[in-house]
């Protein structure tokens, strides 16, 4: 198949299932959509496993696989989708939280992966730096998943914006960390990309190349962000202006991924900077309406798609009892990692300010992983350990959406109606 002709058949699907979902589940839509998605393609493979001469399993696990999930996303959809994200998330209210922000995006994500890459090590038998590479790639919360859910689940703006602002950071910080411990796993098996190798040794390179891609993404989304914005200042032109957001999205994050910097921070920076400085100095109110209505809708089709791809992405997973079991146990260290993630910052945040009761329980449970972390798995170079890899995080992300996803808004609910960060 052309590109042209998947892209016209995953929207068609995403409409038709979205449509199904509104009229008869009545789930959010990103969930609903998945759910539809995943129980259409396991009917396939039911219907296979009983009449397998229609080999219809065998054809569109071809289409599947054929089809670069993990391009698709990281050098495709993420960058619009974290660009989204970001613009809708005001820096004015992040101001206040962002030592909670920081801290959870840093030791929250050191802390989660370590535990979960110590704990599967343990549970598999997968030498640890190959397992720490898993926990890196399933700590981060994805934001698309907790924004297309969070936007749903009827939560109080602000805990909305801290848990999206958190998840938006972390993510950028989880998928470099992510770039530094494949390089140093795969290093050995020559399967490695070069990055986190070098004459100063193995260490000294992945620290390189963390403060490389971090620091550097922050500063390139600056930079890019700033000037869009001195030239939007000039500008009077919605259409163009609209247009010239969709450049700095699509342009900036390929900048990025060329100049070896991490292209997810560089969107959410610059997301960020246009979506509270631009819209206050850089725009009209007529071109601030149709800026904020293009990025909600693009949000809103990009996450059907990729919620659709994530249910169509089980051809693409091998299911046996060893690899059910481990992706089970991993849902259990996954919450566990996510705990402490959230715990330790806000017991050392304790002494300098308040925090209500239902916040580590919350942000715990509302911290859901998504397509990033499929995508990442999928991109692990081809060896013994990457099936199981794929099948665990797979089973982690669909309990995710599905489970934490539906259930988020009942727990806040009951620990009083979604409790502040701050008293």
């Amino acid at each position: 198949m052309t590109l042209l002709q998947i892209t016209s058949l995953l929207i068609v699907l995403a409409g038709a299932f979205g449509a199904i979902n509104y009229l008869f589940l009545k789930l959010p839509s990103a969930i609903g959509i998945l759910i539809v998605s995943l129980i259409a393609s396991l009917a396939i493979i039911g219907m296979d496993s009983i009449w397998p001469v229609m080999s219809v399993e065998e054809t569109i696990r071809a289409q599947v696989t054929a089809i670069d999930f993990s391009d698709a996303l990281l050098e495709g959809m993420l960058g619009m989708l974290l660009f989204a994200g970001a613009l809708h998330v005001k820096t004015s209210d992040l101001r206040g939280e962002w030592r909670v922000v920081f801290l959870m995006a840093t030791l929250g994500v050191a802390l989660s992966t370590t535990i979960v890459g110590v704990g599967f090590s343990w549970l598999t038998g997968m030498p640890l730096l190959i397992a720490l590479t898993f926990g890196a790639l399933i700590s981060p919360t994805d934001p698309v998943a907790v924004l297309g859910v969070l936007r749903q689940a009827s939560l109080r703006k602000s805990l909305e914006t801290k848990i999206a602002g958190e998840s938006l950071f972390n993510d950028g910080v989880g998928y470099v960390v992510f770039l530094v411990l494949s390089g140093l796993a795969f290093a050995a098996t020559g399967h490695d990309d070069g990055h986190a190798t070098s004459e100063a040794g193995p260490v000294a390179a992945a620290a390189q190349l963390f403060f490389q891609e971090a620091v550097g993404g922050a500063a390139l989304g600056l930079i890019l962000g700033w000037l869009t914005f001195r030239l939007m200042r000039r500008i009077d032109d919605y259409s163009l202006e609209v247009l010239l957001t969709l450049g700095l999205a699509f342009g900036g994050y390929e900048l990025a991924v060329a100049l070896h910097v991490s292209a997810p921070i560089m969107a959410v920076v610059a997301g960020l900077l246009i979506g509270d400085v631009g819209t206050k100095f850089g725009m009209s109110a007529e071109t601030r309406h149709y800026v904020e209505a293009f990025w909600k809708m693009v949000d809103e089709i990009l996450n059907a798609v990729l919620f659709l791809m994530i249910g169509f992405e089980v051809f693409a997973v091998t299911f046996d009892m060893q690899a059910v079991l481990a992706g089970l146990m991993a849902i259990v260290l996954a919450l566990v990692a996510r705990f402490f993630a959230v715990a330790v910052p806000v017991t050392l945040l304790k002494p300098f300010r308040s925090f209500s009761k239902g916040v580590i329980p919350i942000m715990t449970w509302g911290g859901l992983k998504g397509g990033i972390s499929v995508a990442l798995a999928l991109s692990l170079p081809d060896g013994e350990w990457k099936s199981l890899i794929l099948t665990a995080t797979y089973i982690v992300v669909v309990f995710s959406i599905i489970v934490q996803g539906l259930t988020v808004a009942p727990l806040a609910t009951r620990l009083g109606r979604e409790p502040e960060l701050d008293v």
